[in-house]
């Protein structure tokens, strides 16, 4: 099928994915990683997704200035002008408003896909129907559209969006409310109504009207990136950002348009989808191994092992005899081993800690 060339694509990689340490480490995270042993890094998996339905001068990334260098080794194939290096960290609604300020300066008429880059789909072809049938919409309705999967599980670690008032487009509603990783128990809840979508992190919106809903709803700066449009150089608009992007609140997309601006619909999706954010949500999409036992891209012999999930270095052999219920991962100069359970904010200590103690080359 021919590309329109009115759509644009802004695939988000700037994150240090701590939650996956130690295979995503700071200095080359989780996106930039071959991690499961597919021969394609999680941004090149997402770049050759995109670019089945996207021109290749439509697709933008943006990420943090220490990982400019990492995109384009990755991406050579992308446009210079196409990778956004933030000056500083400020979350992902900045990023975004970013991205289509600067594409604005190029097309009045762009619809917007913006993707992260850490993203599993299992039905490549429908989720390519649903990308064009989204951007369509949005072409046609100044609106934020996210899209939404049904849940097959009650993942904590996920996004809930109720979905309200139904479009006059069949499978396309108004967003009720949105709750951002609910536990277990609320999560089986919101699965049993059938009223609620797990939320991809993936947004569109047509050109215009994300400019205007990026000024008017990023309230602790609102015009901050509003010249950009006008500019008549790519010099100009980066040093207008270095100036003026640290003063842009750290907010996330998600937030912004799902709690905070009241105004968002979403599209029912029914691609297959999993987010590889966290060992947990990992484990969950994974788990269909013999005992409960996730083995990700390594050689290990288990014995008497149940419910682990296990990613070894290449050229390390885990022999492993009794173990039930955990994450056993290394990568370089650290070995994790801990409970699997909600393991997200023992990371997150066991990080800090170990940067206090032994220094910031193991974060």
């Amino acid at each position: 099928m021919e590309k329109r060339t009115d759509n644009y694509c802004v695939i988000l990689a700037g994150g240090h994915g701590r939650r996956l340490w130690p295979s995503s480490r700071k200095a080359c995270p989780k996106q930039f990683v071959d991690f499961f042993g597919t021969g394609r890094t999680q941004l090149q998996s997402t770049f050759d997704r995109m670019l089945k339905t996207i021109p290749l001068e439509n697709i933008f990334v943006t990420t943090r200035r220490r990982y400019t260098q990492l995109v384009r080794e990755q991406l050579p194939e992308l446009p210079e002008g196409n990778v956004l290096s933030e000056p500083v960290s400020r979350n992902t609604a900045p990023s975004v408003a970013w991205a289509g300020a600067h594409i604005h300066r190029f097309s009045e008429d762009a619809n917007i896909i913006v993707v992260p880059s850490d993203q599993f789909v299992i039905d490549e072809d429908r989720f390519q129907e649903d990308v064009r049938r989204g951007l369509d919409f949005v072409s046609q309705n100044n609106i934020i559209l996210t899209m939404g999967i049904k849940p097959t599980r009650p993942e904590p670690g996920y996004g809930y969006i109720q979905i309200g008032e139904p479009t006059l487009v069949n499978g396309i509603y108004k967003v009720q409310s949105f709750t951002e990783k609910p536990n277990r128990e609320f999560a089986q809840l919101f699965m049993d109504s059938g009223e609620f979508l797990w939320n991809t992190g993936m947004f569109l919106s047509n050109v215009r009207f994300l400019r205007e809903f990026c000024i008017h709803h990023i309230t602790d700066a609102p015009s901050r990136l509003a010249p950009v449009k006008d500019m008549t150089s790519d010099q100009e608009e980066i040093d207008y950002v270095q100036a003026h992007y640290p003063s842009y609140p750290n907010l996330s997309m998600d937030k912004l348009a799902l709690e905070l601006s009241g105004t968002s619909y979403v599209m029912r999706c029914n691609f297959g989808w999993a987010d590889l954010g966290t060992w947990h949500s990992i484990y969950e999409f994974k788990q269909t191994q013999p005992m409960d036992n996730v083995v990700i891209d390594s050689e290990v012999l288990l014995e008497n092992c149940r419910g682990n999930i296990i990613r070894l270095p290449k050229g390390h052999i885990g022999v492993i005899n009794g173990l039930e219920g955990y994450i056993v991962a290394e990568q370089g100069n650290v070995l994790l081993i801990c409970k699997k359970g909600d393991s997200s904010a023992l990371i997150r200590k066991y990080i800090n800690e170990v940067s206090l103690r032994y220094g910031e080359q193991y974060e």
